[in-house]
């Protein structure tokens, strides 16, 4: 059977100054737009003009780990590569947006950003509009239930076997999962952010939350005390694939140097593990999380 890892999932509105953000007012998307489509024209030489304005507008959805919000500063996985990587390519501030994560793809379309920086699983369905970056981490997937497991679950089809109601997030890749193991649509229940995961765990709204096993630790983590509990990550399969759920940072498909010169510092980074994890280890990538060099976007775009 081939295996092919693949997986889900960031702003405020703001300028980054030395790794820290500010949160001012609403920023403008660009005027020059290419025609019937709202996105910025002349994305062949986006990376020259981002040097030359010196900032990078990235969109996320508030998601911890990946990109989110902590005391004012943007946060996380994503945004910590990011602005290395930018920095390193000589744009040195990221600005950020805040949006609901199925709100991310339709404001890069639009030309609200210029990247997306929420760990986006990358999927064919996604491909097919967007360009994504080579893999910044590898996570499987876990169920979030509430403490002593009372409905006996380990996966995805124990859920569809046991009939039980399985929390996801909106325009998440879990869904699909959900579906492919067996889950009818009707036994679904999409929330908007984690944090209403939990909440619909605990309320007995819902009696299991799929996610990213990292996510669900975090948000464990964040909520001591709560009555729930994290069971051992599995990998689903999908059309007799495996998924392995990795995610990396999106551009529009014409902003092809950018992704290029992206990639080449990226691979610097996921290349080198100690350096990954001094980077994202505090928030709980080790180094399984790193994409192993075999992995590339190309096959995952595929299918």
């Amino acid at each position: 059977m081939t295996t092919h890892p693949s997986r889900r999932r960031l702003l405020t509105r703001g300028a980054f100054l030395g790794g820290a953000l500010a949160v001012p007012g609403f920023l403008a998307a660009c005027s020059r737009t290419e025609a019937g489509t709202g996105a910025p024209a002349g994305d062949a030489d986006l990376l020259e003009r981002l040097r030359k304005q010196g900032h990078v507008r990235v969109g996320f959805a508030g998601e911890a780990p990946y990109g989110f919000q902590d005391g004012g500063t943007l946060a996380g996985e994503a945004p910590t590569l990011h602005r290395e990587i930018f920095t390193a390519l000589g744009v040195p501030e990221l600005r950020p947006t805040l949006t609901e994560f199925g709100s991310l793809v339709p404001g890069l379309l639009a030309g609200r950003f210029d990247v997306v920086s929420a760990g986006m699983a990358i999927t064919p369905e996604r491909c097919a509009k967007v360009a994504f970056s080579e893999p910044e981490f590898v996570s499987p997937t876990a169920l979030m239930v509430r403490r002593g497991n009372p409905k006996g679950l380990d996966d995805l089809a124990s859920c569809a076997a046991g009939k039980v109601r399985v929390g996801v997030l909106t325009a998440a890749v879990e869904a699909a999962y959900a579906k492919a193991a067996g889950v009818p649509d009707g036994s679904v229940v999409t929330v908007a952010k984690q944090q209403d995961g939990l909440d619909a765990l605990l309320a007995g709204r819902i009696d299991a939350f799929a996610l990213t096993g990292i996510s669900l630790r975090w948000l464990a983590r964040t909520n001591r005390g709560a009555a729930v509990e994290v069971l051992e990550p599995f990998v689903p399969v999908v059309d007799g694939v495996k998924r392995y759920s990795p995610g990396g940072a999106v551009f529009r498909q014409g902003a092809v140097s950018l992704r290029r010169a992206f990639d080449e510092r990226l691979a610097a980074i996921t290349g080198d593990p100690a350096r990954y994890v001094r980077l994202i280890g505090k928030y709980g990538f080790t180094e399984r999380e790193v994409p192993p060099r075999t992995l590339r976007t190309a096959e995952l775009c595929a299918g």
